[in-house]
């Protein structure tokens, strides 16, 4: 029975990825120390108060000494938790910079292979027939336009008037809905006298 649920899609973890979550996960164990830290601190400077209530200013002073001593080790954990979120964010822009460089590297690539496709000369080339065949057309517009005077454009311009304005007017007639009335059959006059001349000319033959 094969998997119901597919293969994952395994996950390509490089060095800086190792590198960033080591340095996330020792971040973290220092801010939990810092945590610690500061709930010990505020309940050591507590007992201080009670202690100097007490009568009992040695104990007292020597719990603030220790609680100094303490706010110096928070100190060293802020600016430690400070270089090393600055180092994750300097791993992270540099793996951004890297993607760049291999998009640039990639389109460069592209570019290259389009321009070993078409050459500077090819490109040259095209654009004198370009232009050629632009001037060739040109020539031609001013030849047909030159070889007409005032008077043919006036001609030509009103003969296209007369087309369009016929195809406006252009109506058919309509067709008669009425059957037409029938036409006896007559003999043809001509066949007729055909055949009375023909005795005739028999006649003065003989």
């Amino acid at each position: 029975m094969g998997n119901l649920f597919g293969k994952k899609k395994a996950t390509r973890v490089t060095e800086q990825d190792r590198a960033v979550l080591q340095l996330k996960q020792q971040r973290d164990k220092l801010k939990q120390y810092q945590k610690k830290i500061t709930l010990q601190m505020q309940k050591e400077r507590q007992l201080a108060k009670q202690l100097l209530k007490d009568g009992k200013k040695e104990k007292a002073l020597l719990l603030l000494k220790k609680k100094r001593y303490q706010d110096q080790l928070l100190d060293k954990t802020e600016n430690q938790i400070s270089n090393l979120e600055r180092m994750v964010q300097d791993i992270e822009f540099a793996q951004i910079e890297m993607k760049v460089f291999e998009g640039l590297k990639v389109g460069n690539d592209c570019l290259k292979k389009m321009h070993e496709v078409l050459s500077l000369e090819e490109v040259e080339r095209i654009m004198d027939e370009t232009h050629d065949s632009i001037e060739y057309q040109k020539q031609i517009d001013e030849m047909l336009a030159g070889s007409l005077t005032q008077e043919d454009e006036e001609a030509v311009l009103a003969e296209l008037e007369a087309i369009t304005q016929g195809e406006a007017d252009l109506e058919l007639p309509e067709v008669p809905g009425e059957e037409l009335p029938e036409v006896p059959e007559q003999e043809p006059v001509r066949e007729k006298e055909r055949v009375k001349k023909k005795p005739e000319r028999e006649m003065l033959a003989t």
